[in-house]
This record gives structure tokens, sequence and C-alpha cells, in this order.
């Protein structure tokens, strides 16, 4: 038994001596290797569709020494991430013992990494969890603390780590969140971005205020035990909410950074892109921007938005030949919200629901001059449940209309007659074949646009209309690169038809009615007041109800869908159906001004009638009439199919 127990100990012994002598070993190569070059992490690149520069995610001039900084950013970060810094020399052995045990028992996976060693694998690095991965940083990580001062492994860290938002180092953290430089952030400013790091897209003010606030804290509580601040200066933190600035001088404008914000967004859904590079920030994003719309769009809307501090609004223009979106912004002023309308937010979308209705029409044996009966009308179903919808300013034609005078003048009974008819899941379908992946509910309503959908998802469905009956998925990202060149994402085009070109055509004609004055009889087209600024055939749909205004318009060369409402869904006026519809064409007719007007070439199977545009009738007024169009074999069938 003595035996044994000495064995034990002899053995104990020469494993402690053995790894002794290993890392003093591994200190002494390290120490006479050549000096590892520190490089600056955080060189992100957003490039609009001309490979121009739109946005640069660090800038390699604001490193930002120790002495420029908070001493209390410092504190906190110590605390929050390796309160051991200035005490071990790479590795916090302890830590590590402790968290490998708590790992066994409580079946949890924590890290006890040190700074010294997330600044080399941010900087050198991939994030995965192989062994091979672990040496090398170990050894990097000996390397680095040989051969630098603690004061220059902390600025490193401090200079390239990971803020959000596309900001890398503190230096740009600092000015984006706070417009500050480092050395005069407040308390509260300091223990809110050490706490960023741990998961920056989640933890950042910006992307979630709560869920910053709530890491702060933990941060903080760091700094109390590690005796940096008192138990008095901790019970009276953040009492008042934290003024967040949402901005950096390299952007030029207050909403372009939706669509940055809106790239980033994609980048994270983006396969092929590894997540060390997402991370470290080291990319050459190239988008589909137009910089030029983009900023077009921007002034337009300031010029319209002028003085209505209480209305929102969202655009996303896009080239329906691809998706590609061309421009896009999810509010009116980035610095004071940074929700993003265009992205995140549902709203019901009123009327612009409805050709996806009349598409399903036309595929189920309706034509244009179909008619319905339009006047006052009490929908009464099975189980005595009444619907009654009602038409703009309760104005009714009290006789037949066509479907195309339907569309024109928006006339919501018509449109519920046909939901009825065609049955409440064809036009749920018909949505979903298009491209939209939302949720819909089939009940009588939805033909009047009552769901509430988000506005990239719809446009979806708008871009199969606007392309032809071909689905594109929109799309910012072209090609993303690491910074030697290497392509490691390239959007790939499809062009799948998943909706039939002959009634796309004769729908996207029908479309164009909202702004022709033959329809101009018991009640004006939805869009005729913009018919004098028109440069070219458009189709176009307004929608409106009682918080929402839309208007979504198309030719062959771009579509654009903007929305106006408020973010607490009360009631809206008249200015913002107007605001809506003059920002679409506005920005429509800036971004095609260098392209020849064009039109869908009408399909062989397509044939062209003059008739009364309200009636379907032969001409009896020229000034009323118009073209129908129609499937070869189906022009004279102006009623509903037996």
């Amino acid at each position: 038994m003595r035996k044994k127990i000495l064995f034990g100990i002899r053995l104990g012994i020469f494993l402690f001596l053995s790894l002794f002598i290993m890392i003093v070993g591994l200190y002494i190569y390290a120490f006479f290797s050549p000096k590892l070059e520190l490089k600056n992490l955080g060189k992100i690149y957003l490039y609009d569709q001309a490979e121009e520069l739109v946005f640069q995610g660090a800038n390699q001039n604001e490193w930002v020494s120790l002495d420029e900084m908070n001493e209390d950013l410092i504190h906190a970060v110590i605390s929050v991430e390796d309160k051991n810094f200035y005490h071990h020399h790479g590795f916090d052995f302890l830590r590590i013992i402790k968290a490998f045990v708590t790992n066994i028992f409580k079946n949890t996976r924590q890290g006890a990494s040190t700074i010294s060693q997330q600044y080399i694998k941010n900087m050198f690095l991939t994030f995965d969890q192989t062994w091979r991965r672990k040496i090398k940083e170990a050894f990097l990580t000996v390397e680095l603390e040989v051969h630098y001062s603690k004061d220059d492994i902390l600025a490193g860290y401090l200079n390239t780590i990971n803020y959000g938002e596309g900001n890398y180092g503190i230096g740009e953290a600092s000015q984006y969140y706070f417009n500050k430089q480092a050395k005069d952030l407040s308390l509260e400013e300091a223990i809110m971005l050490a706490g960023i790091p741990k998961s920056p897209n989640r933890f950042n003010p910006i992307a979630d205020y709560d869920a910053c606030l709530k890491r702060a804290m933990i941060v903080a509580h760091a700094m109390l035990e590690n005796g940096y601040i008192t138990q008095d200066t901790y019970d009276h933190l953040f009492q008042e909410k934290i003024t967040i600035y949402g901005k950096e001088e390299l952007h030029h404008s207050q909403m372009i950074q939706y669509y940055q914000d809106a790239v980033f967004s994609e980048l994270n859904q983006t396969k092929g892109v590894p997540l060390s590079l997402m991370e470290s920030g080291s990319l050459r994003i190239y988008t589909t921007m137009n910089q030029d719309t983009q900023r077009q769009m921007e002034q337009i809307i300031k010029d319209y938005m002028k003085d209505q501090e209480d209305l929102q609004i969202a655009s996303v223009f896009i080239d329906p030949k691809s998706g590609a979106i061309l421009a896009l912004t999810g509010g009116y002023d980035y610095s004071l919200s940074q929700y993003n309308r265009a992205t995140m937010a549902k709203r019901q979308v009123g009327s612009t629901m409805k050709p996806f209705l009349y598409y399903a029409a036309l595929e189920n044996g309706l034509t244009s001059s179909s008619t319905f009966y339009s006047s006052e009308t009490t929908f009464v179903f099975s189980n005595n449940q009444t619907y009654h919808p009602s038409n703009y300013n309760q104005i009714y034609a009290n006789q037949d209309i066509t479907m195309a005078a339907a569309l024109a003048y928006s006339d919501n009974i018509y449109a519920v007659k046909t939901h009825l008819f065609l049955g409440e899941n064809t036009l749920v379908d018909t949505a979903k074949r298009a491209g939209i992946v939302e949720e819909i509910l089939a009940n009588p309503s939805l033909a009047l646009g009552t769901s509430e959908l988000n506005m990239i998802d719809f446009a979806t469905g708008y871009v199969t209309l606007a392309s032809g009956g071909a689905y594109h998925k929109p799309y910012l990202i072209e090609r993303v690169e690491d910074l030697d060149g290497h392509i490691l994402y390239e959007h790939k085009k499809k062009n799948e038809i998943v909706l039939n070109g002959n009634y796309v055509y004769i729908l996207n004609e029908m479309l164009t009615n909202t702004s022709n004055s033959a329809f101009n009889t018991y009640t004006t087209p939805t869009a005729l007041s913009l018919a004098s600024r028109m440069s070219r055939k458009y189709a176009l749909k307004t929608g409106t109800t009682d918080t929402d205004c839309w208007s979504v318009g198309y030719t062959p060369d771009a579509l654009g869908l903007v929305w106006v409402g408020k973010d607490d869904s009360s009631e809206v006026g008249s200015i913002a159906s107007r605001i809506s519809k003059n920002v679409w064409l506005d920005t429509m007719e800036y971004y095609l001004k260098d392209y020849e007007p064009t039109w869908y070439e009408t399909p062989i199977n397509v044939v062209g009638v003059i008739l009364d545009a309200l009636t379907g009738n032969a001409v009896t007024n020229s000034k009323n009439s118009t073209i129908f169009y129609y499937e070869k074999g189906t022009e004279m069938r102006n009623q509903l199919p037996s």
C-alpha cells in the first residue's frame, strides 16, 4: 500500500515537473520566435451596385490608446471579461478549472477565455471548437504575452472587438452610440459598451435596449464585486434612459442606415460566409444599392414628410428582373428610431391585396370585363354572421361594373363578391404561389387587405407580377468577399415561372387603369391625380385603410412600394395617402429618367378589344372607351363563367 502511495506521489511530481518544463519551454520558444504582428481588425466595407464604397465599418486612423479611454470603461471590461488580466500570463488556470468543473456538474458551456485569448481568436483564428484551433490559440496567446505589454494587449483588444451595428473598436462604438470620444463616456455609457461584445447583435442598445441594459447590470455587478464602484453607485445606475445617438460621421444620411442594417441582417442569414469573418468584420460586401436613387428617394421623402412629426414611412424599390433591392428605408429618421419598418414591421396592406385576387379570378374563368353589381351590400353567411364592407366615401355605381373598372376605382363590393365567388382559400393560395410566405388567414375581409404583412415579403409577390410571372426573392447582397478578394458568397439568380404569363399581362394592363381618364365616370380612378406627371405607362395600385396608406406600382424595369402610417396604428388622414403616392411616383420617375419607356410584350395568346370602360359593352362614348385584354377565345365572355 505504501509503495502505491509513493508511486502515486512520484508520478504526480513527474507529471507536474513535465508540465512545468513544457510550459516554460513554450514561453522560451515563443520569446525567441518572430514578434507576432498585430493587425487592426474590423475592416468591413459595403459597396453599392457600381462597386463604390458606401460604408466603411472601421477606420484604422481611429486607434484609441488606453490613455484616451475612460477609466470606467477599462475597469468595466476587465471586471466582466477577465478580472485577473494583469496578474496572469495569458491563461487563467483557476478560472479554467472552475469552468471545467461547472460544465461537468451543471451541464453548461461556460467559457474561461482571457482577454489575450479573445484577442488572438478575433484576429487570427476561426471560431470553431476543434483541438487544432485550441492548440494554435494557446501558442499564439503565449506569443502575444511574451512580446507585448498588458496595456498593449488590452488596447488592441478594445480597438478591434465587435460592438455591433457594423462598429469595430471602442472609438467607433463611442462615436456611433453616444456621439462621444472614448475618454468622455459617462460611467453608465462605459458599462453599456463593455457588455456589448458578449453578443454584439443582441446586446447593442439599438438592436435591443432592454437586453443591453440587462447585460449592463451584469457588468456593473462585476465592477461592484471587484471594487471599482460602490454599492451606492450600483444602486443608482440607469435611473433614467440613456440617450442613444446611433449615428456616425461616415454615414451621410439618416435613412441609408436602414439599408445597411438590412444588409447586415441578410448577411447573418447567408450560408457560405464563415461565422468567424462575420464576427471579426473582415469582409467586403457588394450590395444591390443604387446609391443615387437611394439618396434621391431620401430627399423626396424629406420634402413630402416635412412637418409630419407623427407619421412614419417605409419604402423599397426593386429591379423586378432580378429582385435586387435598389433603395430602401425603414423610417423617416434613423437617429430617432432604428426600428426598420421595411424589414420588421407587419401592417395591413389594404386594397393592394386586390391584384392577387383579380389574377386568381382571371385564372378561374373570369375576364377583365366580367361584371358584378356594385351597391351597398351586407353579406350574410350560413352561421347568421354578417359582413358589411363599404366603398371609399360611400360611393357606389348602383349598376354592373367590369373587373377593370372595379380595379381602377378600388371598389370593395366587387372585390368581396369576387373573393366569395372564388372561395376564400383561392386568394390565399394565389398569394402563396406568388411568393408571399407570411401567414394569411382565409376570411371574407381578406380581399380588402386586412391581413398584416411585412413589406419585403409582400414585395416578393409584386415582383412576381412585375416580372411577368417569374419568382425572384428580393435581396440586398450580390456577393461577399474576404479582404484578400476570395468570393465567399455570390447571389444565384433564379427564374422560376410561378404564374401564368397571359393572365399576369392582362392584370398588369388593368392596373394601368388606376390613372386612366377613360374611367372618370361616376367616380375617379384612385391614381388619376398622378397621370399628368407620369412619363410612361405604370401598373399601379393604392391601398388605404384607417391606419395604413400604400402605393405599389411598377414597370418592367422598376417596382416601388411605399407605406405611410403611424407606429401606434392610430388613424391617419388624407395627407398620408398623398405622401405615399407622391413619394412613389417621384422616386420611380427619377430612377427611370434614363430609361426608354417600355412595357410588357403582348403574349401571342392575348388580344385587345375596345369597349366601354364601366360596363364592358360596345362603345357608345369614345371618351369612356378603353382596351380590354383577353386570352384568345374569351373576349366575348362578359358574364361569369358557367
